[in-house]
């Protein structure tokens, strides 16, 4: 006979449901059982029942973030960390005292640097003075671009007569040798060479990763490149064992990356029901279409960027590229579909979302309706007319509202394509308008942090956290109450679980944040502060500050 009583009651405070707002729930076997006021849920009380006076605290439904890249943020730390925003001269002082502790000949790794920020387009020079026996290696905010020194190209191979990569480019100085800025598949290139983190590296990188999500009501999660750092097996490896032992409280989707240059990636999808399990899904493959808007001109655009890369070929100078054949990709995602697999895209630029739209569609034609939310991640530009086409395929809008706040890495994209576009960089508000389904992914660790408070208020704002003069694409500004859905009922509905996570209401698990303050009652250059006192996932406790 099932225990009448519940397990956890927590009353004396602020609950919000989707009928307005009450005082206290009750939890049994996980689920909320009771919502109204504390007289309501005191019935349930038992003997062994577990009561938390909130006292005025406001509970929420547990936050979902739809892009991150957990391994990545965790190794990151480990490493030579460069504060974004850094100048130049800070970024060489952290360097060489990186590299004054590294053994003699060893890698030095790390991140993140702006071309903006730095006030100059860096080069292997700059580096070769602090290092010239250590082989460095700097990836910028984004990821897509990264900055060697002589060493590190030394031991890559590359030198004066080394081409281009597919997918790729070597930047050349005035001499047509290599400077030391690589961008897209050249950045992989280098990358391969230096030393990969042990699995118990990573196993302690993604444990510490979570730990941090949790501290800011993170209960679901979608992990949007498995390999990205450590290659697809080794970081599979830890989200199991991780699993196994319980160390995964959140609900995960895993995005495993296909790529037209890693021959061993069919493998890995074809085998993804392996590392399957109750808090481990892996039924999404990620696809690269481009890069980034910003001074490497990666991103695919429709319209010419404003400004030029000195030695790069006229056409990717002026659009962009776009990483796969329209055709290539319009029969991989109907394969895909067909298989019961969720696609999602990285394409930044609107030609790249365009092409990834045509793929969905395609899809939809060879396959019929389908279940399957494939969705475009971050979306920086998008035509007007691909928003509404993305509404009639039923195609997702994945967008990163940790960038869009004044930044270094805005301030490149305004650069590379002129203030006039960027008044709808990231036009959500159009979006929300044209009825698409809209989730937020913090694409954390390119963002210092993976608070989604932050991101919240600066869907309202458009500033920077707790405000400022200055605005990024103020024009598609939304309400308090959008952005909040962006991280819970929309998010659920992505990730196929809104029967059962992204509210509260009787019969809905208890994935809850105990935040310290009503984010809705309190001036919106306040929300990013918001601090998370529990995060409940089903109704247990797994984070509680020590505060």
């Amino acid at each position: 006979m099932t225990d009448p009583y519940a397990d956890t009651i927590l009353l004396g405070g602020h609950v919000r449901t989707p009928s307005g707002w009450a005082h206290a729930l009750a939890v049994r076997d996980g689920v909320i059982d009771t919502v109204g006021t504390d007289a309501d849920v005191l019935g349930q009380r038992g003997p062994d029942t577990r009561v938390v006076d909130l006292g005025g605290d406001t509970v929420l439904p547990g936050l979902h973030d739809l892009h991150v890249h957990p391994i990545y943020a965790g190794i990151r730390e480990r490493r030579c960390k460069i504060p974004q925003g850094s100048s130049l001269e800070t970024t060489l002082r952290i360097v060489a005292e990186h590299v004054a502790r590294a053994v003699p000949g060893g890698w030095v790794l790390g991140g993140q640097w702006d071309a903006y920020a730095l006030g100059t387009t860096p080069n292997r020079e700059q580096l070769d003075a602090i290092a010239p026996d250590n082989p460095v290696l700097l990836e910028d905010t984004s990821g897509h671009s990264t900055w060697a020194n002589s060493a590190a190209l030394q031991a890559a191979g590359v030198g004066p007569g080394t081409p281009d990569p597919v997918g790729g480019i070597f930047e050349r100085d005035h001499r047509g040798e290599p400077s030391g800025i690589q961008r897209e598949t050249a950045s992989e290139h280098l990358a391969s060479h230096a030393p990969k983190p042990s699995d118990a590296e990573v196993e302690s990188a993604l444990a510490w990763s979570l730990g941090e999500m949790l501290s800011y009501g993170i209960t679901s999660f979608t992990e949007a490149a498995v390999g990205f750092t450590a290659g697809a097996r080794a970081e599979l490896r830890a989200y199991t064992r991780l699993a196994a032992r319980g160390a995964i409280r959140q609900r995960v989707r895993l995005c495993l990356v296909w790529s037209p240059h890693d021959p061993t990636c069919e493998d890995v999808i074809a085998r993804r029901n392996h590392y399957a399990s109750a808090h481990l899904t892996p039924d999404c493959v990620k696809i690269f279409l481009d890069g980034v808007p910003t001074d490497s001109h990666t991103a695919a655009m429709l319209e010419p960027y404003k400004d030029t890369v000195a030695g790069r070929d006229p056409e990717f100078n002026r659009y962009g590229m776009l990483a796969i054949a329209p055709a290539v990709l319009d029969r991989l995602v109907t394969r895909f579909d067909r298989m019961g697999i969720t696609v999602k895209f990285h394409a930044a630029g609107d030609a790249a979302v365009r092409a990834a739209l045509s793929a969905i569609e395609a899809a939809r034609v060879a396959n019929g309706p389908s279940p399957h939310m494939h969705n475009i991640g971050h979306c920086t530009f998008v035509a007007k007319s691909d928003i509404v086409r993305a509404t009639q395929i039923g195609a997702t809008f994945e967008v990163s509202p940790y960038l869009w706040r004044p930044s270094p890495i805005c301030s490149d994209i305004e650069a590379a394509v002129g203030r006039e576009a960027v008044q709808r960089a990231w036009p959500v508000r159009e979006m929300l308008e044209a009825g698409a389904l809209v989730v937020a992914g913090s694409d954390w660790c390119v963002v210092p942090s993976v608070n989604p408070w932050a991101a919240i208020e600066t869907l309202v704002t458009r500033q920077e956290p707790g405000g400022g003069a200055d605005s990024f694409g103020a024009s598609q500004a939304i309400t308090l109450e959008q952005a909040f859905d962006l991280f819970t009922v929309n998010a659920a509905r992505q990730e196929g679980m809104d029967h059962r996570v992204g509210r509260i209401e009787p019969g809905m698990l208890a994935d809850l944040a105990v935040v310290d303050q009503n984010p809705f009652d309190v001036p919106i250059t306040r929300v990013h502060a918001t601090r998370v006192m529990t995060t409940f996932v089903e109704g247990e406790p797994v984070f509680h500050t020590d505060e």
